[in-house]
């Protein structure tokens, strides 16, 4: 089960004032992806010649009271993975629990024993749907 590190995610509270620290830092846009019905914008960001492994600011629209200081800075690791339905079954038949059930055939989401978000995500295009995944509920959070 060959694992490729995609990327780190953090939410940020001003996305112009964070962009601007990671650019400081020597980081570069990579994409941007804004999402009208979630009320939120993914943007990412590497170093020049290390885009495969960039850091995602994630910016809530509608804002984030919370931040900074519940430790909600931190989203999640991700990883993808070239078979997501067979990568969950072993991680289930080892004691781990699915958080978000990759129904989609493209994410999954579980946690470490730290309780550090994990995010799989099925490489190139999505699996079909298939039980017993397509109608697990959530377990959780992620």
């Amino acid at each position: 089960m060959p694992l490729k590190y995609l990327h780190t995610m953090v939410r940020v509270k001003d996305l112009e004032k964070s962009m601007a620290f990671y650019e400081l830092l020597g980081l570069k846009e990579t994409r941007r992806w804004e999402n009208e019905q979630g009320r939120f914008t993914l943007i990412f960001m590497a170093p020049p010649g290390q885009e495969e492994t960039p850091l995602e600011l994630t910016y809530n629209w509608d804002g984030d009271d919370a931040l900074p200081d519940d430790s909600r800075h931190f989203g999640h690791l991700a990883y993808g993975v070239d078979d997501i339905y067979a990568t969950c079954q072993h991680l289930m038949d080892n004691g781990v629990t699915i958080n978000r059930p990759p129904r989609d055939g493209h994410m999954a989401f579980v946690r470490s024993p730290d309780n550090v978000s994990i995010e799989l995500l099925q490489n190139g295009d999505s699996l079909a749907p298939a039980e017993p995944w397509a109608s697990m509920e959530n377990t959780g959070h992620w």
